[in-house]
C-alpha cells in the first residue's frame, strides 16, 4: 500500500531536470525547485542517507550560447523529518551564478504532510536572489493511493521582479507500476500585475531499486524571464517536454540520465544531464 512504500523511492523517484519536482515550473532561468517532494509521499525512516551528483548541458538557439550546470544533492532523515539540501553551479547566458537549496518534508501523521524550502542565489539575474516555497499534501481513499497538494510560492528577483504562485495539484498511485499526476499554478508578477497560469502532465513508470521511467509535459504562460541583467521577456507562453530514466545497479547506487526541450517565442532549449546517486 501507499502508506508503506519506502522511503528511498520517495526521494530519488522523480528528479528536478527540467521542470524538476515543483508541480509547475517558474521560469525557464530559475533553477531547479529546492528538491521539494512533488508527488512522492514520506513515511517515517530516521535512517535515510542518501546523495546525488549529477552534470549536464542545455544548447539554446538564437545565438544564446550554451548552459552548464553541476550540482551536488543530499537528503538526511529523522524522526518525522526529511531535510533537503543542494549546491548547484550554473554557466547561462554566457555568466557563472551559483544557487543553495535547504528544505524540510514533514510528516504530521499517515495522512497528512507538509512541505518547505528556502533557496538564495548568488546575484546572477537569472537565478533568486531568495525564494521562499511551501506545500500541504493529504493523503486520500482507502488504500491513502490519491495525494492531494495544495502550494504557496514567493520569488524574489536581482532584476526587481516578484512572483506570488499558489499551486495545486494531485497524484494517483495505482498498483505499481504506474503513477500518474497533473497540477496547475496560478501566478502573479509585478511589476505589472502581470497574470498567468501553467499546467503539467506526467507519468511514472517502474519500480524502486530497479528503474524508473518519468515523462512529463508543461505548457502555459510566464510572467517575467531575464536574458541578460536589464532584459526580460515578459507575459509569454511556453512548453517543455522531459524524460528521465533512474537505473539502480545495486540495492543503494544507481545512475540517472534526462533529456528535456523548453520552447519560448524567443529561443528554443534543449539538453541532457547525467548523474549517479547513492544511499547509505
Amino acid at each position: 500500500m501507499l502508506k508503506n512504500m519506502p522511503l528511498a523511492l520517495l526521494a530519488l523517484m522523480i528528479s528536478a531536470w527540467s521542470a524538476q519536482a515543483q508541480p509547475v515550473a517558474q521560469s525557464d532561468v530559475q533553477p531547479q525547485e529546492i528538491n521539494t517532494p512533488a508527488t512522492l509521499v514520506p513515511v517515517a525512516d530516521e535512517g535515510k542517507r542518501s546523495l546525488e551528483l549529477t552534470a549536464g548541458g542545455q544548447s539554446l538557439s538564437a545565438g544564446f550560447g550554451d548552459w552548464r550546470e553541476l550540482t551536488l544533492r543530499g537528503s538526511y532523515g529523522l524522526p518525522r523529518h526529511l531535510l533537503q539540501g543542494e549546491v548547484s553551479l550554473n554557466r547561462r547566458f554566457d555568466k557563472n551564478g551559483a544557487f543553495v537549496g535547504l528544505s524540510d518534508t514533514y510528516t504530521f501523521n499517515e495522512d497528512w504532510f507538509g512541505w518547505a524550502g528556502l533557496g538564495v542565489g548568488d546575484g546572477a539575474f537569472y537565478l533568486p536572489r531568495y525564494r521562499i516555497d511551501m506545500a500541504l499534501y493529504r493523503k486520500f481513499l482507502p488504500n491513502r493511493n490519491f495525494v492531494a497538494s495544495v502550494g504557496l510560492g514567493y520569488y524574489n528577483a536581482p532584476d526587481g521582479h516578484t512572483d506570488k504562485s499558489v499551486s495545486l495539484g494531485g497524484a494517483y498511485y495505482f498498483e505499481a507500476p504506474w503513477i500518474v499526476e497533473g497540477g496547475v499554478r496560478l501566478n502573479s508578477s509585478n511589476p505589472g500585475s502581470v497574470q498567468t497560469q501553467q499546467q503539467f502532465v506526467a507519468v511514472t513508470y517502474g519500480r524502486d531499486k530497479q528503474d524508473l521511467v518519468s515523462a512529463r509535459y508543461g505548457w502555459g504562460g510566464e510572467g517575467y524571464l531575464a536574458i541578460a541583467a536589464n532584459t526580460q521577456l515578459v507575459n509569454f507562453n511556453s512548453r517543455e517536454a522531459s524524460v528521465v530514466w533512474r537505473h539502480w545497479l545495486n540495492p543503494h547506487t544507481g545512475l540517472l540520465v534526462s533529456a528535456n526541450r523548453y520552447t519560448n517565442p524567443l529561443y528554443r532549449r534543449s539538453g541532457l544531464n547525467v548523474g549517479v546517486f547513492h544511499d547509505f
